[in-house]
């Protein structure tokens, strides 16, 4: 039991970035907080406890575990939504260290899923552009119903404007966005099954009884436009009958969904019979939705018809109908659609993001650094896999253009850097990796989230909003050479030159001197 009453500091920190890049975004923080808020076994765990351990385990341990809770226990941590950097510990846990080791396995699972989807979404933003809006569709293939509704979430932080899944925006305020499927626009065979065919006006002044007709009205017009060169013939009638009852359930958000049968020859068409039907009871159509095919062509093509029937039939705003895309996109596909160019206002993405396809996880870790107020140091021969001892304060400096330029970490006692202050900063464990900054804005990192008995200020846990806000800010003030996609450059990670001399000091201590025979 005396073991139990050493008091220790951990480091939670990742060694390596994700998916080839130069940075990622620090999430799961909220989830670390409440489990520590709310940590407490019960009975009914005790006595499981009880059971899986050997005959001999005292009782003595087992009244242990039924008082144990994080009233001792410090946190601080980076703010959720920060962009970090390998070797900067994310969160510090202080306290009884049979209290910290029993947290060290569930604030991993949170930090290490929620960063490496957070980072993932962010990289998707940096990709498509700002002006572009991202839906996550991933639910039908996220890792089970916990994985998805964490993706959501974390998509949500990353950069991405809305989601499919309810249950996320249910639980979270995060908008929703979604279409019809291809099954819908099966099931349909004519529009002589639609029965209810009046449809009342936006401003209830008028009612069309028979919208039907309308619709095919206008499919004859748009049929016969000259400027379009007679590339519409006959529609598919069915998928027509869909999108006419889809109308008539919602005219104020018909986004249709194309390409069940043909983008060109019947998707389009048919979605513009119906949206123009729809503006003359002042209703303006959302726009479609591209599932499938050449998304850089059909994009484009779409919207030269847009434009074109704008234009001939004298309806405003008509070429302005948003188009959305999706269809197992990715990273890569987004930069080859930027490169050729194409017409697609918002990108609905799944699989790839939400499984984070690219790499199945970040790869954090949990180090002691400290116990009964001794630094200790985590040797290996892969020096990548060497802990940085002690406890730690972690600065980021920023330069005159107002991006960062390097983090450093420094002994707790040692002096904050200042502005304008000649600061020399130095690379962990490359003895010639070293250079001076003189920062035009200091930023401390590592607040304290949960103080214990403490008695110290706690930082309240944003709303997901804010954190959206800070993490999308945070990536406006990197250097766009950080985080650009292809060979992207290293951002620096230093400590102080005392730290440096503490660190090497303490290896040539602690590692074991070999004897030539």
């Amino acid at each position: 039991m005396v073991a139990m009453l050493l008091l220790v500091r951990f480091d939670l920190y990742f060694r390596k970035n994700p998916f080839g890049g130069e940075f990622t975004v620090f999430a799961g923080l909220e989830e670390c907080i409440k489990l520590i808020a709310n940590f407490k076994l019960t009975e009914e765990e005790v006595s499981f406890i009880r059971k899986s351990l050997p005959g001999s385990c005292e009782e003595g341990f087992l009244n242990y575990l039924r008082e144990i809770d994080c009233s001792d226990v410090e946190v601080y941590a980076i703010s959720e939504g920060t962009v970090v950097f390998p070797k900067v510990p994310l969160l510090r846990l202080e306290g009884p260290v049979a209290v910290v080791q029993l947290l060290e396995t569930p604030v991993l699972n949170f930090v290490n899923f929620a960063s490496l989807v957070t980072t993932n979404a962010a990289r998707h933003r940096l990709v498509s552009g700002r002006p572009k809006m991202l839906f996550e569709f991933g639910l039908r293939r996220a890792q089970g119903p916990d994985g998805a509704i964490g993706a959501s979430k974390y998509c949500y932080i990353g950069g991405f404007d809305a989601t499919s899944n309810v249950a996320a925006g249910r639980l979270f305020g995060i908008p929703l966005r979604g279409t019809h499927s291809h099954a819908f626009v099966s099931s349909f065979m004519s529009p002589d099954e639609i029965l209810e065919r009046s449809l009342c006006s936006s401003d209830g002044s008028n009612t069309c009884e028979d919208f039907v007709t309308l619709v095919h009205s206008w499919l004859s017009k748009i049929q016969w436009l000259k400027s379009l060169g007679g590339i519409f013939g006959e529609t598919n009638q069915s998928e027509l009958a869909a999108f006419i009852s889809y109308a008539l359930a919602f005219p104020n958000n018909f986004l249709a969904l194309v390409d069940t049968y043909d983008v060109i020859r019947s998707g389009v068409p048919n979605f513009c019979a119906v949206a123009l039907a729809l503006s003359d009871l002042g209703y303006r159509a959302v726009g479609i939705r591209l599932d499938s095919g050449d998304l850089a062509y059909l994009s484009s093509e779409a919207r030269k018809i847009f434009h074109t029937i704008e234009k001939e039939l004298g309806v405003p705003g008509f070429g302005k109908m948003i188009i959305t895309a999706s269809n197992d996109l990715n990273e890569e596909t987004l930069d080859a659609l930027r490169k050729q160019g194409h017409e697609v206002d918002c990108f609905g993405i799944g699989t790839y993001l939400v499984t984070c396809y690219a790499q199945a996880a970040l790869g954090c870790v949990f180090k002691l650094v400290e116990i009964n107020n001794q630094p200790r140091i985590k040797l290996s021969e892969d020096v990548s896999k060497v802990s940085i001892p002690c406890k730690k304060r972690c600065y980021r400096l920023y330069g005159k253009e107002g991006y960062s330029l390097v983090d450093i970490m420094t002994g707790e006692n040692e002096p904050c850097p200042k502005v304008g202050e000649r600061i020399l900063c130095r690379h962990p464990f490359s003895e010639s990796k070293r250079a001076y900054v003189v920062p035009k804005r200091v930023e401390e990192l590592l607040k304290c989230y949960w103080p214990g008995k403490s008695g110290k200020v706690r930082e309240e846990l944003p709303a997901l909003q804010d954190i959206r806000d800070h993490c999308i800010k945070q990536l406006e003030q990197m250097r766009p050479d950080h985080v650009r996609r292809l060979n992207p450059t290293p951002y620096k990670v230093s400590v102080s030159a005392k730290l440096y001399d503490f660190i090497h000091f303490l290896w040539l201590n602690e590692a074991p001197v070999g004897e030539l025979q």
